[in-house]
């Protein structure tokens, strides 16, 4: 148990260590980070599977010198893992258990940020706005090592505080979405490990068939609505709303993507490429969003029609 342990602190610590000083590759690593708590929470139960989250949030701020809001991510990663296996536990629904999940990790961010916040002469909007003011220059500064024109550089630069602005403001929906994205994730990539060694993990049902509450469209239409309002705050609302909607809208469009993959029986190599090229490629995923909203109305997969 005491090898599980070091383990799975270990590889959970050198997992964010590339997430967080290798840029490009390290936002495909956050993806990992949940793993090995979420597969060792399953393994080993509650109490010694706890360890490893702990263990590992304990390194990484000692390895930083000092708590930030890179170990605040951290931290929601490590418990995104941690819940999932509680949650896999006690066989929760797919939908339960994302929004159990959702709802932790907002709990667990805002606990985190008033502790921060406790800690700094600055105020939690203060740490965010410069939080994310570091990040862009850090993206600007990964465009020009990439060769990019100097005018398009220009170009970005110039609307840098419109942008900071904007994405100070949408912080909740893209911690929301950015949690479920790495929840569905973390389900897909940790079940073949858990049923290859015989450990529990719920039936979801077939997937491919999931569809989202039809009730939802109309909370997506309200949110369009409210960014034609000239007050930015109701325009903010509607646009968190939106990227929260768009987000579930995205898991039913490859639900359906899922679903004609399996009745064509695409060989599993031509899956994995086609996925990885949806996920490379911005056109093809408002595609897949397009797909899971318009589906309310068209019913690519004609489900709940009876065939004669």
């Amino acid at each position: 148990m005491l090898k599980d342990i070091a383990t799975g602190a270990l590889i959970t610590s050198l997992i964010f260590v590339v997430s967080a000083y290798i840029p490009i590759v390290g936002f495909f690593g956050a993806l990992f980070i949940p793993l090995p708590t979420l597969y060792y929470r399953s393994k080993l139960g509650r109490t010694s599977g706890a360890i490893i989250p702990v263990a590992s949030f304990v390194l990484m701020l000692v390895t930083m010198g000092k708590f930030s809001l890179d170990v605040l991510v951290l931290a929601e990663l490590l418990a995104v893992g941690f819940v999932l296996g509680e949650l896999i536990e006690v066989n929760f629904s797919i939908e339960k258990t994302f929004l159990c999940v959702c709802g932790s990790i907002l709990i667990i961010g805002a606990a985190g940020l008033l502790i921060f916040s406790s800690t700094s002469p600055k105020g939690i909007y203060a740490i965010i706005s410069q939080y994310v003011a570091q990040n862009l220059e850090i993206t600007l500064a990964l465009y020009q090592n990439m060769g990019m024109s100097e005018e398009n550089i220009r170009v970005i630069s110039s609307y840098l505080d419109k942008i900071q602005y904007v994405l100070v403001r949408i912080i909740p929906a893209l911690v929301v979405s950015s949690t479920l994205f790495i929840t569905w994730t973390s389900l897909l990539l940790v079940k073949p490990f858990l049923k290859r060694r015989q450990l529990f993990f719920p039936d979801y049902g077939r997937l491919s068939l999931w569809k989202a509450s039809e009730l939802l469209v109309w909370g997506a239409i309200g949110c369009g609505l409210m960014l034609l309002f000239p007050d930015n705050g109701i325009k903010m609302i509607g646009l968190n709303g939106l990227i929260i909607l768009m987000t579930i809208y995205f898991f039913q469009g490859i639900a359906i993507v899922s679903y004609y993959f399996e009745k064509k029986h695409f060989p599993r190599i031509l899956r994995f490429f086609l996925y990885a090229l949806i996920a490379l490629q911005q056109m093809l995923i408002f595609l897949i969003i397009g797909l899971g909203f318009f589906d309310v109305w068209l019913n690519f997969r004609k489900l709940g029609i009876q065939k004669k």
